[in-house]
């Protein structure tokens, strides 16, 4: 009777401890995801609380006005201390370990932040999660026998009261059981994750089969960059005031796959893409250097593959570009790379990690233009290349043609004369089932066809980078002028 006594005294303990930090640690795990800056307070917190010993916790709180003192209560406060690191670490690892691009098809589908956390980043999470709750529970059965210390009962009486009598059957009438309900909470939540993550599996099925459904709306998405944001508001903008459909606009998605696939799968209907991505990311072709071809193989492919239509380009090729100061360009007469190639030798390169790795990046274009640099490139972020040519720390870099710091700090794009770089050329894609049914979606794209031009694209990123204005108004301004 006295062992079942300590059993349930003991099992009270842990269960208020572990609801109590699961209380505080799922959510601080899911913050975390939210606000990253706050990962490492929290975190150090739980860390440091892990290295003091439990017995000196026990010590520390003793004291303590409102938590501490003798019994239960400072032993469910010490044990929830305890409990804290393992469940913050797991979720916010889980949820953090959630490939991207699942969580930017759930935005693609329509779902609220919300939705996503609890349809999407938790059930995929959740063996993470509950692979922490687990450690926490065995954690905390093992630490709640030293709670016997400080009067808050247990099985550590027995252990306790044996080792001062030296008597080896209460330390083992305390020790089996413990070490019994550690393995009992380890397999029982085990069990329970099991049932659970089937249960969940049928709520996000059920939660993706609902938001794929919606109305009669065309959905206009973008990936997750400034010129994909304003081209996929441009596109939103003209359908809306060609058709008067309504429009749902799906932006910020992600990369190219994630696009590609809520585009194929019937979650948005339009987005633009580039020739020499759709090419080599899609089609896993090898580049073309000819912009014709490439924009009549991903034509003809995307139509009999995917049943989506590439329409008329919007007339500026976002490919990379060799920059220099526009004042060295003037003084120098330079216009094309071929012109910079001899200058070279007394020049210092900066390139961004990208460029000097790619297969379309600084080793073939050294090699097609015979460019000489006195020493090896500097390599650094991309968008610290432009700040590094404008400062004269570097004499040339390579950026991508449209980039909206190209005007803003004075410097000029050198022609590609011997067509080294591979062409990008913006396009809208439609699907064609949306084309079907309203045909006058296509005629409002391809009034946009030829009207956007690299420069004009440049000034549209930099007035949204650069001056922090508004990319709807941006975009109207635009159109209005057409």
């Amino acid at each position: 009777m006295e062992v079942a006594q300590l059993t349930l005294e003991h099992l009270v303990l842990v269960g208020l401890s572990i609801l109590i930090a699961a209380g505080i640690g799922l959510p601080l795990g899911v913050l975390m995801t939210r606000k990253p800056g706050l990962s490492g307070p929290i975190l150090t917190f739980a860390n440091a609380v892990q290295t003091i010993p439990s017995l000196a916790l026990f010590g520390f709180l003793i004291p303590l006005p409102f938590i501490g003192g003798i019994g239960a209560r400072t032993a469910i406060v010490a044990l929830v201390l305890y409990s804290l690191l393992p469940i913050i670490r797991n979720t916010f690892t889980g949820i953090s370990g959630v490939d991207p691009a699942i969580r930017e098809a759930g935005r693609g589908m329509g779902m609220t932040d919300l939705q996503l956390l609890w349809s999407v980043e938790i059930p995929l999470a959740l063996s993470v999660i509950f692979a922490g709750l687990r450690v926490a529970t065995v954690l905390c059965v093992g630490v709640a026998t030293i709670a016997a210390a400080v009067g808050a009962g247990g099985l550590g009486m027995f252990i306790f009261r044996g080792v001062s009598m030296v008597d080896s059957r209460l330390i083992l009438a305390g020790a089996i059981p413990a070490a019994a309900l550690a393995l009992i909470a380890d397999f029982g939540l085990g069990a329970i994750e099991k049932r659970f993550s089937k249960l969940l599996c049928l709520l996000v099925i059920a939660a993706g089969l609902s938001s794929c459904s919606h109305s009669d709306r065309v959905v206009v998405g973008s990936k997750n960059f400034t010129e994909q944001v304003i081209m996929g508001e441009m596109l939103a903008q003209q359908i809306e005031r060609k058709t008067h459909l309504p429009v749902d606009r799906k932006l910020n998605l992600g990369g190219t796959i994630v696009c590609h696939e809520a585009l194929t799968a019937g979650q948005i209907d339009t987005y633009v893409e580039y020739t020499g991505t759709g090419l080599t990311a899609i089609l896993k072709e090898p580049p073309a250097k000819d912009s014709n071809l490439a924009y009549q193989t991903v034509k003809d492919a995307y139509k009999s593959r995917f049943g989506i239509e590439w329409t008329e380009p919007l007339g500026f090729n976002n490919t990379f570009a060799i920059i220099v100061r526009k004042s060295d360009a003037e003084q120098f007469g330079l216009r094309t790379i071929s012109d910079a190639a001899p200058r070279t030798s007394r020049w210092v390169a900066g390139f961004g990690y990208e460029f000097i790795e790619r297969e379309d990046g600084y080793p073939g274009l050294v090699k097609t233009y015979n460019l000489r640099f006195p020493s090896e490139p500097r390599v650094m972020d991309l968008g610290l290349t432009y700040k590094a040519v404008a400062g004269h720390q570097v004499d040339l870099i390579a950026g991508n043609s449209t980039d909206g710091l190209i005007g803003a700090l004075g410097l000029v794009v050198l022609e590609d004369d011997k067509h080294y770089f591979p062409p990008y050329d913006a396009v809208p894609l439609v699907r064609e089932a949306v084309i079907t049914k309203h045909p006058e979606i296509r005629e409002a794209l391809r009034a946009l066809g030829g009207k956007v031009s690299e420069e004009q694209m440049r000034l549209m990123n930099y007035a949204v980078d650069g001056e922090h204005k508004d990319v709807k108004q941006v975009v109207k301004e635009f159109l209005d002028k057409l």
